[in-house]
């Protein structure tokens, strides 16, 4: 009795040969591991957090005095606008360096006002910072208000408990979800331009393998590489450089699913450039005009709000940019995958778009 020919155990063929190629390639072990192990061992082995300076203002306090006005207008301080209890959070977890309040205390003779600084154990170096900020500001204020009065205010400082955000646990997300995008754009539309070209997709129409059956195949060789890659990239970061995992072994699962997630966006983009590419040469450009903008804008490096306020827009509508907010959330914030459903959403949403798409352009000769 003749045996039906199963796609499944063509489609597992097809993944283990496809994974064995990519760990016999080179250049699929330099550009999926290499690269981004050697920016991990370069921002890992920087002592600074990131290098903004946040503050926000108590709404207990006079918000409008000429001494948060000057600090406002310092190009250094970035004032946080958030409810109170966002704030406090963005405190505890070193989001905003600290947070200020300035009360009247003597206001019939001097000192006329204190500035009272709340910092937490996040707020790392840059409260030192901060603080002679502050100082210099009052001492420009004092010598306008009254310059006989050199004591028109003074600082008070109050610290309370957080968790230190070291700079491998901003740069480390970005960079993960940067090999991802990498790896799904560059690396499918190379693979199926050189299938087309070398005939092998046409000789896989003589067998009875189905259409889909190859694609999925060839899909899941790379997702199992890229995971794998994955798993070095987050165990390198948190044994080596003290990455922080919130929850432990259930933040690197859920951080495994997400980077499943994102690369199945980015190939699509991979299947879109392999179907506009009409030469090899061809498709580096194409690739360049995904990821590049990703690679600048998507705050791999530093945060969007560091950008002026015309562009982060444009910054928030990436894809790669809601990948990092998520893997950046779960890994210090303590959030679990069902609460970026936001983050989620919109990369579902690139997904339908890309795919759609790739549906359209795709070649099979």
């Amino acid at each position: 009795m003749e045996r039906s020919y199963s796609q499944t155990r063509a489609m597992f063929a097809i993944a283990t040969a496809s994974l064995r190629s990519m760990l016999r390639s080179p250049s699929a072990i330099i550009f999926s591991v290499l690269f981004p192990f050697i920016f991990i061992l370069v921002f890992g082995f920087l002592s600074s957090p990131v290098p903004v300076i946040r503050v926000a203002y108590e709404r207990a306090g006079d918000t409008s005095h000429p001494i948060a006005r000057a600090l406002r207008d310092r190009s250094n301080i970035i004032v946080s606008d958030k409810d109170s209890a966002t704030i406090r959070t963005d405190l505890e977890k070193g989001r905003i360096t600290a947070l200020l309040r300035i009360d009247p205390v003597n206001p019939a003779g001097y000192p006329k006002y204190r500035v009272v600084v709340t910092s937490s154990s996040a707020s790392g170096d840059r409260i030192g910072l901060l603080q002679s900020v502050i100082l210099r500001t009052i001492g420009e204020v004092e010598r306008s208000a009254d310059p006989n009065r050199p004591v028109y205010a003074f600082m008070e400082s109050v610290e309370v408990p957080g968790r230190v955000y070291r700079t491998i646990d901003f740069v480390l997300p970005g960079q993960l979800g940067f090999s991802l995008l990498s790896a799904g754009v560059f690396g499918v539309a190379f693979l199926f331009y050189n299938l087309r070209q070398t005939l092998v997709l046409k000789r896989f129409f003589a067998t009875p393998v189905s259409r889909p059956t190859i694609i999925i195949g060839e899909g899941l060789g790379r997702v199992v590489f890229q995971l794998l890659t994955a798993i070095v990239i987050l165990s390198v970061g948190h044994f080596a450089f003290d990455f922080t995992l919130v929850n432990g072994w259930t933040t690197f699962a859920e951080m495994l699913l997400l980077s499943l997630l994102g690369l199945v966006v980015f190939m699509g983009f991979g299947f879109i450039v392999s179907g506009l590419a009409r030469s090899e040469s061809a498709i580096p450009p194409f690739s360049n005009l995904v990821t590049l903008p990703q690679f600048l804008l998507a705050g791999t490096f530093f945060p969007v709000e560091n950008f002026p306020t015309w562009l982060q827009p444009v910054c928030r509508v990436l894809p790669l940019t809601h990948l990092n907010e998520a893997m950046r959330n779960i890994a210090f914030e303590g959030a679990h995958i069902t609460d970026c459903g936001r983050e989620i959403g919109y990369l579902a949403l690139w997904g339908v778009a890309v795919y759609a798409i790739a549906v359209r352009v795709f070649r099979w000769e």
